[in-house]
């Protein structure tokens, strides 16, 4: 594994995986899940990095055409972590994606897949506070 942000905009392709740095260590078997899904795994921890600075180098490294697919996969109920799951919405702001992009959680041993629509509920406590 790699760290997203000391590599190369140019280096990643294919199916690529970025993970919070802690997730294998936290949940080994259900990162091995994620791993086996990508061709390179990368790691990335929004408590060391802003997310915009994120949003940028992944933004960059999109704009090449290297990759084809990509996963963001974090330990579930990390709001450090969480912040990996808006990353996609913030590119989209500004380019169009032409490449599936996933997001799962690891609560445990087995990732669940998270929904576009779970992502902007997440970020809307009003909305959130109207159903609870």
């Amino acid at each position: 594994m790699k760290s997203m942000m000391t590599t190369n905009i140019y280096m990643p392709r294919g199916v690529v995986a970025v993970v919070g740095a802690c997730l294998p260590e936290a949940h080994p078997e259900g990162f091995k899940i994620i791993a086996d899904m990508a061709d390179e795994v990368y790691t990335l921890c929004l408590e060391e990095t802003h997310i915009n600075m994120a949003v940028t180098k992944i933004g960059a490294m999109l704009s090449t055409g290297r990759v084809t697919k990509l996963i963001f996969a974090s330990v579930d109920r990390s709001p450090h972590c969480t912040q990996l799951h808006y990353i996609k919405h913030e590119i989209e702001r500004t380019m169009k994606l032409e490449i599936e992009v996933l997001d799962y959680v690891v609560p445990e041993d087995k990732p669940v897949l998270v929904s576009d629509k779970a992502i902007d509920m997440s970020k809307s406590l009003a909305k959130l506070a109207e159903i609870y």
